[in-house]
């Protein structure tokens, strides 16, 4: 059986992850969904020194307390950023990187240099408190932009996400191990419908090595597919 690790991008959490987390569980696999701190449950920890290098710490913290090798390495959305810092950290615990709809930085790419005007455009929504900027896509916009439509998943959306710091977007990625980061094995979960922009060179590359699954749905996947995705990842731990 397999371990993974469920990263989630802005302004989600790990509550994200329930429906998947719980088809995997339920077919034996080991799954961690964190949160990372000034998200979801964690939002009262929001604060100016919340920032990416302290989301990929989080998680490497986790990985380390845990005693976790080996692991299936899932990041969303914001959540490709995250993992590649963890990767990058703590190669040696990390068996298989899997971008689900993801951004896939290289060094010295924040997601503002990732996502372009996607990201900026979210911008807009966002206010400052004690001095810390926040940004978060207000409903209904928020469904188009996730790419959900069903009123009972929009609602259990609408009640758990929290605006996300915009320090997280436009800090740039530092990477130091990027030889043991490379070697790691590349996985892409991607959405036929979706605002994520992609590298087609990357994506042919995966495409041509059988790692690569197409989803025909919007860029939530783990809430509008979650048995797509369940199915994909464990499809991952097997190639």
């Amino acid at each position: 059986m397999a371990t993974y690790v469920l990263v989630h991008g802005g302004g989600h959490g790990g509550w994200c992850y329930q429906p998947v987390a719980r088809l995997l569980r339920a077919a034996g696999h080991e799954v961690y969904a964190p949160t990372l701190t000034g998200l979801g449950e964690r939002a009262h920890l929001v604060g100016p020194h919340v920032d990416l290098d302290l989301h990929i710490q989080d998680v490497v913290a986790l990985l380390h307390h845990e005693n976790l090798r080996d692991v299936i390495l899932v990041g969303h959305s914001y959540g490709g950023m995250v993992i590649t810092g963890i990767a990058d950290r703590a190669a040696d615990r990390v068996g298989r990187l899997v971008y689900l709809d993801a951004a896939n930085p290289v060094n010295g790419q924040s997601l503002v240099d990732v996502a372009g005007p996607i990201i900026q455009a979210t911008r807009p929504t966002g206010k400052v408190v004690d001095g810390v900027e926040l940004v978060l896509i207000p409903f209904p916009e928020a469904g188009a932009f996730y790419g959900v439509t069903d009123p009972g998943d929009l609602a259990w959306m609408d009640e758990r996400l929290t605006p996300h710091p915009w320090r997280c977007f436009e800090q740039p990625l530092a990477l130091t191990n990027e030889t043991a980061l490379w070697a790691i094995p590349q996985y892409h979960i991607v959405c036929t419908s979706t605002l994520a922009t992609r590298d087609p060179e990357l994506m042919g590359k995966a495409r041509a090595a059988g790692r690569l699954w197409d989803i025909d749905t919007g860029h939530d996947l783990m809430i509008t597919e979650p048995r797509a995705v369940a199915d994909a990842l464990q499809e991952v731990a097997t190639v």
